[in-house]
Order: C-alpha cells, then structure tokens, then sequence
C-alpha cells in the first residue's frame, strides 16, 4: 500500500462507524454492472483487507449499494473469497435449522464483540461483478458473514439483534473507547 492508500487493486476507503446515516438504511439495488462497480469492488477488498475484516458491506465505506465482499473460512476452514451484488439471503426453515452462538464484532463497530445465535447455514444469491447469476453455499462462520453482511444491506447492524440491555453496554462501551482513544 502506498501513501494514498492505494494497493495493486484498489484503494483504502474509509469505514463508516455506528451512527453513520449511511449504516442505519437499507441500500439501493445496484443497476449498472460496469467498470464503476468493478472499481467500487476492488476498493471493498483492499478496504477490507486493511481492516483485516472477513467481510465488507458496500455501505461501510460510504457507498449505499447492495454489494458485499468476503475472504471467510467455511466450517472446513478453507477460505471462500467473492463478491455478491443484490444478494438475497436464504435459510433454512425453522424445523430445519441449527443455531450456532459465536462472539460476533464488525468493522463498524470497532473493539466490541457481543454472542449472537445465529443459523450455522445460509444460502445467497445474487449477481457477479459481471452480471452473472451466482448462487453461494455458506456453513459455520462463512454462514454467519452472509447473514451479517446482508443485514448490513439492509440497514442494520449485528448489535440491532443484541438484547436491549446488552445492546446500551456495548454502545456504552464503545463510546468508552472512542472517548479515550481521543487525546484531551
């Protein structure tokens, strides 16, 4: 990466952190698949990889589109890497379905961790850079990314499915930290 942030295949952007408008709205359906989208995609991956993230959501960086990149481990541990536009999310039925409780943090809400149940499997699907139909099969944390970086799509945040009393702490505390993170 050099001075300005930019990397062999894309730039560094900026993440947005809780309380950004751009974070607490759903996205716009992403309708031109060009080279403006290919850029926007190469800029999440670096974006992500500079935050060490396992996943980015367009809107964490500012830009209000259905779009979300990865680079997570599956429940074998082999690394999934790609990029979904207009995803739609689907798990399984209620009968069918397998909680799994993981500490869960995002780039958005940086140095908080909270448990949060949610289904050890989930299916996207979406659209390519390209246009191209694509259709993801996601268990363990892969699953979970999904399911977060969609919510992310939609306007919310992993902390909006915290308890109401665990949700005041964590914000809490990561006021805590901003305010000391800030020299006087």
């Amino acid at each position: 990466m050099d001075e300005l942030g930019q990397t062999a295949e894309g730039t560094v952007r900026p993440i947005c952190f809780v309380g950004d408008p751009v974070l607490h709205r759903p996205c716009e359906t992403v309708t031109a698949f060009d080279d403006e989208l290919a850029t926007l995609v190469q800029d999440m991956f670096a974006s992500m990889y500079a935050a060490r993230g396992v996943g980015l959501a367009a809107n964490q960086i500012g830009v209000a589109l259905r779009v979300f990149v990865y680079d997570c481990p599956d429940e074998t541990e082999e690394h999934q890497v790609g990029v979904v536009v207009n995803p739609t999310l689907q798990l399984p039925g209620i009968g069918d379905r397998r909680l799994e409780d993981y500490e869960e943090g995002c780039l958005s809400v940086p140095g908080q961790r909270a448990s949060l149940p949610r289904p050890d499997h989930a299916v996207i699907h979406g659209f390519d850079v390209t246009g191209a139909p694509i259709t993801v099969e996601g268990t363990g944390l892969l699953a979970r990314c999904f399911q977060h970086e969609t919510d992310h799509l939609e306007g919310t945040l992993y902390i909006d499915r915290l308890p109401a009393k665990r949700r005041k702490a964590l914000l809490a505390a990561y006021e805590e930290e901003l305010r000391s993170d800030t020299p006087a």
